[in-house]
C-alpha cells in the first residue's frame, strides 16, 4: 500500500481536486493507496479565525463567508466533467457546520476558545476534503473508505501540537481495519488524546498523519504531494538559482525541515525514518517532476546538500559570574523551558562557562525571560548573574549536509562567505554528527547570508551587482562594452548585471538589471516619468542594495567630479567596491588618501583605479606589486597624457600646435576643455598619483608644473573663444620644435619623479630616450627601481580614447568578483 498525502494548496479549488483524483485513480491501478488530505487552500486559517473573534453578532457573518467560499469549491466542481456528488458533499458540510456553530457560540458565551474545542474547530477543514472526495471518488464501480483518526492515531494530551504513540496506533489500527480497500480516505492533521479530546498535530501537520499513517499500514512509500517539484538546496522564494534536490537521508531531511525547509513538517520523518518508509515529494500542478526522495540511502557526493533558514528568533543569555562551576545551573535554565513549554530552537554555551545561550520562537520570548527572572531571583537580587539578556528578529542559517562529516574546511568556507556579505555572526551551533552547522545572525542579513553561502557553495557563478554614474563618452563606452561581452561572461560564470545609472539629473535603478543596449531608452523614459528617479546619494543607492538583496556592489564612478570623490569613503564603509577614472580622489589631500585606504582595508573593499594614470595601461597594479614585493622606486619618467602625446607627435610631423589640439579635441583625445589637459594640471594629478604609490606624502602643490602655453597668452573664455585665439602660439611652439630637432630631439610633455621631487615640463628628449618615439596618443613610463636598473621598466601603449579608459575599467569591475577556492 501507498500512503499518499495532499496539502491544501493541492486542494484550493475545483481543478485541483480533479487533479487529485486523476492521480489518486491512476495510482490505485498499481496498488491499494491511502490518502491523507489537508483543508482546502485558506479553509484553516478562516476557522482559526473564527476562534480569535468571538462576538456573538460576528459569528453568523463568518459562517456565511465559509459557506461563501466552500459553495464556491462546490459550483467549480460541478461545472467539471467528473461526476460530483454534491448533495453527499452538501450533507456532509451541513453537519459540520452545525456543530461548527455550536462550539463557536458555547466559546463567544464564555469569550474564551478552549484549546480542545479550538482543536475541534479548525479540523473541520480536513473532514471537508474528504466529504469532497467522496463526493467524487465514490461511483457504482467503486467505493472508497474512510479511516477515522480518531479510531487509533492516539497523542499525547496537547490540544493544539500533539505527538503520536506509535505504537498504540499501529497496534489499534490494526483492530480497527484489518480489511484493505483499493482507494481509502483519512483526514490529515487530526488525533485522540488518552481522555477522548480532538488534537491536532500542529499547523501543516496532515504530512505527520501520513506518516503516522505510513507505519501502521506498513506501507512501501509516503508520498506528499504539494505545489512546489520538492526540496531544494535552498529556498526558491530567495533564491532565484536554486536546485532541486533528487534524493535526501533522512537525517538531511530531518536537519532541513527543522531548520526552515517549507517542505517537509518537522516531526514527519520521524516515524518514517523509524520504520525505514521512502517518502516521495511530488508536484500537483507540475506531475511530470522527479520529485525529492527520501530514504535511507545517502548520496555523500556532495559535503553540503543544502542551505536553510529559520526567522522569528529571539536568543536569550544568562550568564554572570555564578554560573561558573555552579553544579545544576544549566539543568534549572532548561527545566524552566520545559515548564512553559517553550521549543528551544539551538544552544550555545561559552567554554569559560560564564554565558548559556539558547534561541526561541519570538512569540515565546517574553515568557521565557519571565520564568527564568522568577527561577532565578536570588542570583539576579545578589547579582550573582547579570540580567537576563534578550537578543531579538534573528535568524538561524544552517548548512546541511551527510558529507559534511570530518570533511575540512566546510566551516572555513561558511564563514568566509558570511564576512563576504557582512554579516556578524552571534553564535554557532555545531553538533558531534557534523552532519549541520548552524549559526544564528540579523534575520535583516539573512537573505544575503543566504545568498551568497548559495552561490559559494553550490554555484559556478560570480556576482557583479554594478552601479553607474556618469553616462558621457567614457560611461557609454563601457555600458556598450559590459553589453557586447554578456554572452561571454555568462559562459565564465560571471553574472553581471548594471542595476542603476546615474547622471547630474539623478539615478535611475532597475531591480532586474538595466538592459545595456537599451540603457539610454529607459533612462530617458524614467527622465521624463519620473519613474524611480531620484537624486544620487549614498543613502538612496545603499537602500536598493539592501532591498533587492545584492551581495556585491559595485559604484563605478565615470564623472570628474569632486564632490562625489568625497563620497567613496561613505560608499566603502555601507559594503560597496568602488572604481573609477576620476583622479580627484586620490590627489585629494593625503590624509583623505589614507583614509581611502583605510576604509577599504576596514570594510574588505575593494577601491580599483587602474585608469588614474595610462588608461588602459596595467600601471598602478605594476606599481603596487613591484612595491609590495619589496621594491622601491629611484626614478621615474613618462609621457602620461594621451592627449598631450598626441598633439606633440603631430607637431614632430610639421603641424601646427592650434591644428593638432583642434584634431584631438574631435578624437576625443582631449577633455571637452582642452585647457584642462593644456594647463599641465591632469599630468600634474596622474604624476602625484604615482608618487603617493610609490609612498611619498605628496600633496599637489608639493608638484611642479611648468605650462605648456606662454605665460603671456590668453586662457580666458569660451572654449570657441580659446580654440580660436591658440593659433596665436603656433609659431611660439614651431620654433621649440624646430629647435629640438636641429638637436635630433623631439619635444615631449614629461613627468618626472628625480630624489623625492615631482616636475612636469616640456622636455626634449633625444632618440635613444625611451619617450622619443611615444606619439599618436600613446603613453610610455619608464620606471628606475632598485629591481629594475639600469635598464629601466619601460611601458607603453595607448592612453587616451573613450574604449580604452572604459577597457581599463571594465577590467577594474572584473576584479572584484568574489575570490573563492574549492575545497
Amino acid at each position: 500500500m501507498r500512503v499518499i498525502k495532499f496539502g491544501g494548496s493541492s486542494l484550493a479549488n475545483g481543478q485541483r481536486f480533479n487533479t487529485v483524483c486523476d492521480i489518486i485513480e491512476a495510482k490505485s491501478q498499481q496498488a491499494p493507496v491511502a490518502i491523507v488530505v489537508s483543508a482546502p487552500q485558506g479553509v484553516t486559517n478562516h476557522l482559526l479565525a473564527m476562534t480569535e473573534y468571538l462576538h456573538s453578532d460576528s459569528i453568523e457573518q463568518q459562517l456565511e463567508q465559509y459557506q461563501h467560499l466552500v459553495n464556491g469549491i462546490f459550483d467549480q466542481l460541478d461545472n467539471l466533467p467528473r461526476p460530483f456528488n454534491r448533495h453527499h458533499a452538501e450533507q456532509a458540510f451541513a453537519s459540520q457546520s452545525q456543530k461548527l456553530k455550536r462550539w463557536l457560540n458555547g466559546a463567544a458565551m464564555l469569550d474564551y476558545c478552549p484549546d480542545h474545542i479550538r482543536a475541534q474547530i479548525i479540523c473541520t477543514g480536513e473532514r471537508l476534503s474528504v466529504a469532497i472526495l467522496e463526493a467524487l471518488l465514490n461511483t457504482d464501480q467503486q467505493t472508497i473508505a474512510v479511516f477515522e483518526p480518531e479510531l487509533f492515531l492516539r497523542t499525547n494530551e496537547s490540544s493544539l501540537d500533539a505527538v503520536a504513540d506509535l505504537v498504540l496506533a499501529r497496534q489499534l489500527f490494526s483492530e480497527h481495519y484489518s480489511e484493505r480497500h483499493r482507494i481509502s480516505v483519512m483526514p490529515g492533521f487530526i488525533g485522540v488524546s488518552p481522555s477522548g479530546k480532538t488534537t491536532t498535530l500542529g499547523r501543516n501537520g496532515s504530512d505527520y498523519s501520513a506518516a503516522v499513517l505510513s507505519v501502521c499500514v506498513n506501507a512501501q512509500c509516503c508520498e506528499i504531494w504539494t505545489d512546489v517539484d520538492g526540496v531544494y538546496n535552498a529556498d526558491p522564494r530567495l533564491i532565484k538559482d536554486a536546485s532541486l534536490l533528487e534524493h535526501l537521508s533522512y537525517q538531511e531531511a530531518m536537519e532541513l525541515s527543522y531548520f526552515g525547509a517549507k517542505v517537509l513538517h518537522p516531526k514527519t520523518i520521524g516515524p518514517i525514518a523509524q520504520h525505514h518508509i521512502p517518502c516521495l515529494i511530488k508536484n500537483t500542478l507540475n506531475l511530470a517532476a522527479k520529485g525529492t526522495l527520501i530514504s535511507d540511502t545517502s548520496q555523500v557526493t556532495k559535503q553540503v546538500k543544502a542551505i536553510s533558514n529559520l526567522d522569528e528568533l529571539t536568543m536569550i543569555n544568562v550568564s554572570g559570574p555564578g554560573m561558573k562551576g555552579m553544579v545544576g545551573m544549566a539543568s534549572r535554565i532548561f527545566a524552566c523551558m520545559s515548564n512553559e513549554n517553550i521549543s528551544l530552537v539551538l544552544i550555545s554555551q561559552s567554554s569559560s562557562e560564564y554565558c548559556i545561550s539558547f534561541c526561541v520562537y519570538s512569540r515565546d520570548a517574553y515568557r521565557a525571560q519571565q520564568s527564568l527572572q522568577t527561577e532565578f531571583e536570588l542570583e539576579l537580587l545578589n547579582q550573582l548573574l547579570d540580567p537576563i539578556d534578550m537578543q531579538s528578529n534573528l535568524s538561524i542559517v544552517s548548512l546541511v549536509g551527510d558529507g559534511m562529516h570530518h570533511q575540512r574546511g566546510v566551516a572555513g568556507k561558511l564563514f568566509s562567505s558570511l564576512a563576504q556579505a557582512r554579516v556578524n555572526v552571534i553564535a554557532i551551533a555545531q553538533d558531534s554528527s557534523e552532519r549541520s552547522i548552524s549559526v544564528v545572525i540579523e534575520q535583516r542579513k539573512s537573505t544575503d547570508a543566504l545568498k551568497v553561502c548559495h552561490q559559494n557553495f553550490f554555484s559556478k557563478r560570480h556576482t557583479i551587482d554594478v552601479f553607474i554614474v556618469g553616462c558621457g563618452v567614457v560611461g557609454s563606452a563601457l555600458l556598450t562594452q559590459i553589453g557586447r561581452q554578456q554572452a561571454s561572461l555568462k559562459k565564465q560564470g560571471i553574472d553581471l548585471k548594471v542595476y542603476g545609472i546615474a547622471n547630474s539629473k539623478g539615478v535611475v535603478f532597475n531591480r532586474d538589471g538595466i538592459c545595456t543596449s537599451e540603457w539610454q531608452t529607459e533612462f530617458s523614459q524614467a527622465v521624463d516619468l519620473k519613474k524611480e528617479f531620484s537624486p544620487l546619494s549614498v543613502s538612496v543607492v545603499k537602500d536598493f542594495v539592501r532591498e533587492q538583496h545584492l551581495i556585491n556592489p559595485v559604484l563605478v564612478d565615470c564623472t570628474s567630479d569632486s564632490a562625489l570623490s568625497r563620497q567613496y569613503v561613505d560608499y566603502l564603509d555601507e559594503g560597496f567596491h568602488v572604481i573609477t577614472p576620476n583622479k580627484k580622489a586620490n590627489t585629494d589631500s593625503w590624509q583623505y588618501y589614507r583614509q581611502l585606504r583605510d576604509a577599504a582595508r576596514k570594510t574588505n573593499r575593494l577601491f580599483l583605479y587602474e585608469t588614474n594614470v595610462g588608461a588602459g595601461l596595467p600601471v598602478i597594479d605594476t606599481l603596487q606589486k613591484l612595491f609590495q614585493a619589496g621594491d622601491k622606486l629611484v626614478q621615474f619618467e613618462g609621457v602620461l597624457s594621451g592627449s598631450l602625446s598626441y598633439i606633440f607627435g603631430q607637431l614632430d610631423q610639421g603641424v601646427k600646435f592650434s591644428k593638432a589640439t583642434q584634431i584631438a579635441k574631435q578624437n576625443g583625445f582631449t577633455e571637452p576643455d582642452p585647457r584642462d589637459d593644456l594647463s599641465g594640471m591632469d599630468v600634474a594629478r596622474k604624476l602625484l598619483i604615482m608618487a603617493r604609490e610609490a609612498g611619498m606624502a605628496l600633496e599637489l602643490e608639493h608638484i611642479k608644473v611648468a605650462p605648456i602655453l606662454p605665460d603671456n597668452f590668453d586662457t580666458s573664455g569660451s572654449v570657441d573663444d580659446f580654440m580660436q585665439r591658440l593659433s596665436e602660439v603656433d609659431d611660439y611652439f614651431v620654433d621649440k620644435a624646430s629647435s629640438a630637432q636641429q638637436q635630433g630631439k623631439r619635444l615631449r610633455y614629461v613627468g618626472k619623479i628625480v630624489n623625492g621631487e615631482c616636475q612636469v615640463s616640456i622636455e626634449a628628449v633625444t632618440s635613444d630616450h625611451p619617450l622619443y618615439a611615444i606619439k599618436d596618443g600613446e603613453n610610455a613610463l619608464s620606471i628606475l627601481s632598485h629591481y629594475y636598473q639600469p635598464i629601466p621598466l619601460v611601458l607603453r601603449g595607448y592612453g587616451a580614447g573613450a574604449d580604452v579608459t572604459a577597457a581599463g575599467v571594465f577590467s577594474d569591475i572584473l576584479r572584484t568578483q568574489a575570490w573563492k577556492q574549492d575545497i
